[in-house]
């Protein structure tokens, strides 16, 4: 169905819609290429949300050569006005004469419209070449859409015993300078840090990318049930903040709102923060990669809840020993039944320590 050519400039487009990694959210990811005769005469890649889409940057670079092009495309074109004109109706108008799409966009205003829009314009199109690879780009994005809720990625460093911090809580640093440059790259591409209020006191964090490049800083997010965050919290500077609780406690609220920070009630059943519902908020406002740096019990949390997609969790090569404080608060199994199925998709050395990448089954 798909040939060799196909698939190089497929490869090619996927490989230009990473450039916005970090930058398109709340958007998707999307890199296209044009090819007419063999030769490429147009590539781009949407770069920020407001801004030309991947297929507009490269038919604006193909100009009159677009005309019985073959467009290669991450995503399937868009087909409704947002912050910018459908993609589909300028790829009607540039006359090209076939559209390859990754996969199929889970936005319900595109859905299938899209390239429904090409075929009835007489444009043959195909979708699902490269489909793995498109998607692993926007799987926040897809979660967004389809589950209402982003992606939730913990992040988390180790000795290889599995301890995070001595007893006292001392946990600065456990992995070395490489690892956590690395970690900066997942702050990067997220669109917000979730962490909680325990993490806020013993730690003082701030959450911001900082060892990497960035145009923008995520959304910091605290899970904090009684408002005890410090108003001189670090993580309340160089970026917009969030803390969630369970009952809004008016002095505090106003005294976190007076340094700049946004509060929101969340109550759940046992008292806590709802974090299912906190997902869905975060979902609302656009949020489609979220990643956790928080200590074992809000992390646990998530897991128990099932709320969690995916682990990194980068191992350092020393021993804390068994008083150290482990990775997830959960609770004691009675059988292995009751344990908790792991799909490793990435193992890799960083520096001094290893990275590993987990999914929940």
């Amino acid at each position: 169905m798909f040939s060799p050519a196909d698939h190089q400039f497929m490869a090619q487009a996927l490989r230009l819609a990473a450039n916005g990694l970090a930058t398109t959210t709340p958007n998707p990811r999307v890199g296209c290429v044009i090819v007419r005769d063999g030769e490429v005469v147009g590539s781009g890649w949407h770069e920020r949300a407001g801004e030309p889409h991947a297929e507009i940057n490269a038919l604006r670079q193909a100009g009159d050569s677009a005309k019985g092009a073959t467009v290669y495309v991450t995503l399937e074109p868009c087909s409704h006005h947002g912050r910018t004109p459908p993609c589909a109706e300028a790829l009607v108008d540039a006359k090209v004469a076939r559209v390859v799409a990754a996969m199929r966009d889970p936005n319900p205003l595109v859905a299938g419209n899209g390239m429904a829009l090409l075929e009835l314009a007489g444009i043959p199109t195909v979708t699902g070449l490269m489909e793995a690879e498109a998607l692993e780009l926007n799987l926040g994005f897809v979660s967004r859409m389809t589950r209402k809720r982003p992606w939730l990625r913990i992040k988390t460093a180790a000795s290889l015993d599995g301890k995070t911090a001595l007893n006292n809580g001392v946990s600065q640093w456990i992995t070395g300078p490489d690892a956590r440059r690395d970690v900066h790259r997942l702050r990067a591409r997220s669109c917000a840090m979730l962490t909680g209020i325990g993490t806020v006191l013993a730690d003082d964090p701030s959450l911001t990318v900082r060892d990497v490049e960035t145009s923008r800083q995520p959304l910091r997010v605290v899970v904090d049930s009684s408002l005890q965050t410090p108003a001189a919290a670090k993580i309340l500077q160089g970026g917009a903040t969030l803390i969630v609780c369970a009952e809004e406690i008016t002095e505090r609220a106003v005294a976190l709102r007076a340094a700049g920070a946004e509060v929101l009630a969340l109550p759940g059943a046992d008292g806590r923060v709802d974090l299912a519902a906190l997902l869905a908020e975060l979902a609302r406002r656009g949020c489609n990669e979220v990643t956790v740096e928080a200590g074992a019990r809000l992390s646990g949390a998530l897991l128990q809840a099932g709320l969690a997609d995916e682990l990194v969790l980068y191992y350092a090569p020393l021993l804390l020993g068994d008083k150290a404080r482990g990775l997830f608060d959960l609770p004691e199994l009675d059988e292995m039944a009751g344990r908790k199925e792991l799909s490793v998709r990435d193992l890799r050395q960083i520096g001094r320590d290893f990275r590993l990448t987990a999914r929940l089954v």
